[in-house]
């Protein structure tokens, strides 16, 4: 009898060990995937935000509860299809930024202009933190005409509030086509987990923005 009961537990523990690896396996945010996916597509609407590396804008926002999916790509300049190797030149007036699916249901347009601004350096005018060129100047670009009145409101706001002793230099511009950048990109944090947090770290962003935002970041 007691062979019995230590063998029942000895498989339970081992089962319970099993879920355990198997769900710290999954991608980080699987769970979120999984229940981004049931939004309906008429609360679906779109953002794009230029902050530097796309791959860091991409992973911030992909935090934020209501936004559905992510898209890293170029935007804002004169070449067809440009690929990395074009845009990195700073040549072909593209930014990089993100295309950003959210419900509207769960996020507005306001709350991520909010979330947008603590993720960037508004007044640094030639790129962003180590990342030097036109490329990757920040941005704002609106789909229609209600984005761009609360973008500008927002940036206004942000002006006022004398957080900043130099301009806010982050521009707002009409949307133009957008281009999804190559699939090595995409998901660049999840897929490459060490190496973004080197590149992150290193590049200074983080504590640059603690600089700026302080506890906001």
């Amino acid at each position: 009898m007691m062979s019995f009961h230590r063998s029942k537990i000895i498989l339970t523990l081992i089962t319970g060990f099993v879920l355990l690896v198997s769900a710290c396996q999954q991608p980080q945010n699987t769970a979120n995937r999984s229940n981004k996916q049931t939004s309906s597509d008429e609360n679906l609407d779109v953002a794009i935000f230029a902050g530097g590396c796309f791959w860091c804008t991409e992973s911030d926002f992909d935090k934020l509860p209501g936004v559905t999916s992510t898209t890293s790509g170029y935007i804002g300049g004169t070449v067809i299809n440009p690929t990395y190797k074009q845009v990195v030149t700073g040549k072909t007036g593209h930014v990089e930024a993100v295309k950003i699916q959210f419900d509207k249901t769960l996020i507005s347009y306001a709350e991520l202009l909010d979330a947008f601004w603590p993720t960037i350096d508004p007044v640094f005018v030639g790129g962003q933190f180590c990342d030097i060129g036109p490329q990757y100047r920040s941005a704002i670009f609106y789909l229609n005409p209600e984005q761009k009145v609360l973008a500008e409101a927002s940036k206004q706001a942000l002006e006022d509030s004398g957080r900043f002793d130099q301009p806010i230099v982050t521009v707002i511009l009409p949307a133009t086509e957008f281009y999804a950048a190559e699939d090595y990109h995409q998901d660049y944090y999840l897929k490459n987990p060490l190496r973004y947090s080197y590149y992150r770290n290193n590049c200074g962003r983080d504590e640059r923005l603690q600089q700026l935002w302080g506890t906001d970041h």
